[in-house]
């Protein structure tokens, strides 16, 4: 008994213990002045905006596009033979004018052939002359001339109008006029042994030099044209409907900082599937210093067209594709835009109710329901001018491109 009084005693005075100093805390802690709360510091930031108001714009349509020849085309030899020099170098890049002689195909043995053939001809006509004086006598003077026009170096003159018939059955049943339109088919080929320029361009490729045997529909080089080019320009489906045939054009390069005007001679009547694009062709004339080359990249610029109800604002105050805000009792709100067209630096949209005030520069980091103060334009400079480190913002995915300026954060004072 006496063992377990002594424990009894143990646990008695350790709960009294325990009980004494948790009742001295409260009474500690009751005597504790209690702290003030610091009231909660909103920020405000300054922001530029504007009303929302819809009018008439002009909206310029510019796209980049690839220079190519409006000819491009391969040259075959239209006989067989060994290919002679012409009048240009048959290599790739050498130039020629319109009517040069490119290459030749030996052309001697068909002279000879052709001679021979208009030696029996002139021999079968006049072993006819004297059955057309006799048969024909009304004929005969005419017949007598086309005789003495034939000449073996130059090409056959035209065959005597045949208005008889007991005439034209004459002259069948001798073969003469098989032999005269034989002898004229002859004249053509050997006219193609000189294979001529039809435009005044550049070899863009040689299969054949000279000396080289050439079968007939061979290929022998592949050339562009050059003095006119044409620029290919994809234009969206709502752009390219405004653009019309033979608008005038201005085509520039940034690389080289010149300007050029062209002409639109035509539009695809077709939607490329994977651009969702049409493409317009501009003719360049390319006889003026500098030349055009084929193959550059150049950028159209094509005359503006209205488009009513819409207003035109910068494109980095967009976020989330169509996303932007205004301002409501000095709380943003999200608001989504009707984008129409979008520009290099900006874009045209509707969508939003007339009078909305607007903000005008890109946010970074801000969320809907933040304080905002509205701010002149000037009024934004100065806060710029103020702000450390020249208001140099960082690109934010949330809410637009570069940082626009902003004052430091409005606070009140704590009592």
């Amino acid at each position: 008994m006496r063992k377990i009084d002594k424990r009894i005693v143990v646990i008695a005075a350790f709960i009294f213990i325990v009980a004494l100093a948790y009742g001295l805390m409260k009474f500690l802690a009751a005597q504790k002045e209690e702290l003030r709360r610091r009231p909660l510091i909103e920020a405000m930031r300054y922001v530029k905006a504007r009303p929302v108001k819809y009018g008439r714009i002009i909206s310029p349509v510019s796209a980049p596009g690839r220079l190519a020849s409006v000819a491009d085309v391969d040259i075959v030899a239209e006989a067989s033979g060994r290919i002679q020099q012409g009048e240009v170098s048959l290599k790739k890049g050498a130039q020629f004018s319109k009517g040069d002689v490119l290459f030749v195909i030996y052309p001697d043995e068909a002279m000879l052939a052709l001679k021979a053939s208009k030696s029996q001809f002139l021999n079968t006509l006049a072993n006819l002359l004297p059955d057309i004086r006799i048969d024909f006598p009304q004929y005969e003077e005419g017949y007598l001339e086309f005789f003495s026009s034939i000449s073996l170096d130059h090409p056959l003159p035209l065959f005597p109008e045949i208005d008889d018939d007991k005439l034209k059955i004459f002259l069948t049943s001798r073969n003469i006029l098989s032999q005269y339109y034989t002898i004229r088919k002859d004249e053509l080929q050997l006219s193609r042994r000189n294979t001529v320029a039809p435009f005044s361009g550049t070899f863009t490729g040689v299969n054949l030099e000279v000396g080289s045997y050439a079968n007939t529909g061979g290929r022998v080089a592949r050339a562009i044209r050059t003095d006119e080019l044409e620029l290919e320009v994809p234009v969206d489906r709502f752009d390219a409907e405004w653009i019309r045939i033979g608008d005038m054009v201005s085509v520039h390069s940034d690389r080289r900082g010149l300007t050029w005007t062209g002409t639109v001679i035509r539009k695809n009547q077709f939607v490329d599937p994977n651009t969702q694009s049409q493409g317009l062709f501009v003719l360049l004339k390319n006889h003026n210093s500098p030349m055009l080359l084929a193959g550059e990249y150049y950028r159209a610029e094509f005359p503006g067209h209205p488009i009513d109800g819409v207003m035109e604002v910068p494109r980095n105050i967009v976020f989330n594709t169509n996303e932007v805000f205004v301002i409501v009792d000095n709380r943003l709100e999200k608001r989504v835009a009707n984008i129409i067209k979008v520009n290099e630096k900006t874009l045209i949209f509707n969508g939003l109710e007339e009078g909305e005030l607007m903000v005008m520069q890109p946010l970074i980091n801000v969320l809907e329901g933040t304080l905002v103060e509205q701010l002149g334009e000037g009024e934004a400079i100065q806060q710029q001018q103020k702000k450390p480190g020249g208001g140099q913002g960082r690109k934010d995915s949330g809410a637009g491109g570069d940082a626009a300026a902003r004052s430091p954060g409005k606070t009140r004072k704590s009592n």
